[in-house]
């Protein structure tokens, strides 16, 4: 397959941090949404868009906390959101479209991992349906606001190694596996951008997926020490892998996404430590250090799982 996934030699890595990637960039009279923004990568994303002169919307499932978190920060309001809920999904559209305002930014970082078996909705499996399902209704109920040359960010992650679609059982109707629902979900993300960067090429509405690293954040909530010990993520003591990243090298390539002049005219595409990836082998397996799967950026797939979201949530801005 023909693609775009190849390094751009941004001058940046793994180690940047998020300042670093928005140093020089100015936002003012730009709007940002962003999703979870008031903890862990959020926050760090929410942090640097505000430093650089934009207005942060963050929905928020714990409106109180993302309150106290974004306490003092500047220009960032909140309002109430659960994405594994369509009718909240709904009514944040509603309130966000009746204030007339045009969203330059969107970004799409808050997401649940590894949690136990949970349906939601109509029986839906919980990850898929608040990473992809809740996003994907939520930007297509925003359409209307998304401004002519915005980006939409949406966070994915390594883990989409893990799995691909399941198209035969979606919603693990037939045995659940906590990593394999989170892998299928980050596969998710990442097909919606592609999808949603060709929808929206008519208006250069450019879309990416972002694989931020790996970061301890309250993402990992869902499990306990000594599966993450196991997992060689932290030490007996606690202490995260040498390989682990700041918060603020997490947020690093979410906001080159999001911001950088380096990716004009490019979309549809898997990121990682601030510059495009490249297609892993068709061999590669969940140990596989970097790349994007093939079948995480396929066209194809891509458009099969955005008529299936179509059909599940009841909306499609493009139909």
């Amino acid at each position: 397959m023909a693609t775009a996934q190849h390094k751009i030699g941004s001058g940046f890595g793994a180690t940047s941090t998020a300042a670093e990637i928005i140093d020089g960039v100015d936002l003012t009279g730009r709007l940002a949404i962003v999703t979870g923004g008031y903890s862990g990568l959020g926050l760090e994303t929410t942090r640097a868009l505000v430093g650089a002169g934009a207005r942060v919307v963050v929905p928020a499932r714990r409106r109180a906390a993302a309150e106290e978190a974004l306490a003092g920060l500047g220009d960032v309001e909140v309002d109430e959101l659960d994405l594994g809920d369509l009718d909240s999904v709904r009514a944040f559209a509603e309130r966000f479209l009746a204030s007339g305002r045009a969203i330059d930014l969107f970004i799409g970082n808050a997401g649940i991992m590894a949690c136990p078996e949970t349906r939601v909705g109509p029986g839906w499996e919980a990850q898929f349906a608040t990473n992809h399902l809740g996003h994907y209704a939520l930007v297509n109920r925003l359409w209307p606001a998304i401004a002519d040359g915005a980006r939409i960010v949406s966070l994915s992650s390594r883990a989409h190694f893990f799995s691909p679609i399941r198209w035969d059982d979606v919603q693990f109707g037939h045995g659940y596996d906590k990593w394999q629902a989170y892998g299928q979900a980050k596969t998710a993300n990442v097909l919606f951008a592609v999808a949603l960067d060709s929808l929206g090429a008519e208006r250069n509405v450019r879309a990416f997926a972002v694989h931020p690293g790996g970061i301890l954040t309250p993402l990992q909530r869902h499990l306990d020490r000594q599966e993450m010990v196991d997992r060689g993520w932290i030490d007996e003591h606690g202490t995260a892998a040498v390989s682990f990243k700041t918060p603020e090298q997490g947020a690093a390539t979410t906001v080159w996404a999001a911001t950088s002049p380096q990716l004009a005219g490019l979309g549809g595409l898997y990121l990682e430590d601030c510059d495009v990836a490249e297609l892993a082998p068709a061999d590669a397996d969940a140990l596989t250090p970097s790349g994007v799967r093939q079948y995480a950026v396929d066209p194809a797939q891509a458009a099969r799982l955005w008529t299936l979201s179509a059909e599940l949530t009841g909306v499609n801005a493009f139909a």
